[in-house]
C-alpha cells in the first residue's frame, strides 16, 4: 500500500492562502503566485522591523533638538548629547525624547546640566 502525501500537502497549501488573505487577484486564490506573494511580504516584514527602529531613533533625534533649542536657542542637538556625556549622565534619546514633550521642567534641568558640562 502506498502513502499519499494529500493531507500535508493540503495543510501546507492552506497555511500559505491563510497568510495571503486579502491579497489581490491570484495572490490570493492561486497557491504557487500566493506562496511567492507571501514570501516577499515577509521579507519585507523582516527589512522593516529594521527600518522602523530606524525611524524612531530619527524622531527621537527631532524631538531631543526642537526642546533642546526651546530651552537654549543656541545650543544644538550635537553639542547638548556632547554635554550629557562629560557631565556622566546616561540616558538614552527615547527617554530624553519622552522628557522633552511631556516633562519639560525635567528635560530643562538636564539641558543646563550638559551646558554647565560644557561650560567647565
Amino acid at each position: 500500500m502506498r502513502v499519499k502525501g494529500g493531507t500535508v500537502t493540503h495543510r501546507r497549501h492552506k497555511k500559505v492562502l491563510d497568510a495571503a488573505k486579502g491579497y489581490f487577484d491570484r495572490r490570493s486564490k492561486t497557491f504557487k503566485v500566493a506562496k511567492q506573494a507571501v514570501d516577499k511580504a515577509n521579507q519585507y516584514a523582516t527589512r522593516d522591523r529594521h527600518v522602523r527602529k530606524r525611524n524612531f531613533r530619527s524622531l527621537w533625534i527631532q524631538r531631543i533638538n526642537a526642546g533642546v533649542r526651546s530651552v537654549d536657542e543656541a545650543m544644538t542637538y550635537s553639542r547638548f548629547i556632547n554635554g550629557l556625556s562629560l557631565a556622566g549622565i546616561e540616558v538614552d534619546r527615547k527617554v530624553l525624547a519622552d522628557l522633552a514633550v511631556h516633562e519639560p521642567a525635567a528635560f530643562e534641568a538636564i539641558v543646563n546640566k550638559a551646558k554647565a558640562a560644557l561650560q567647565a
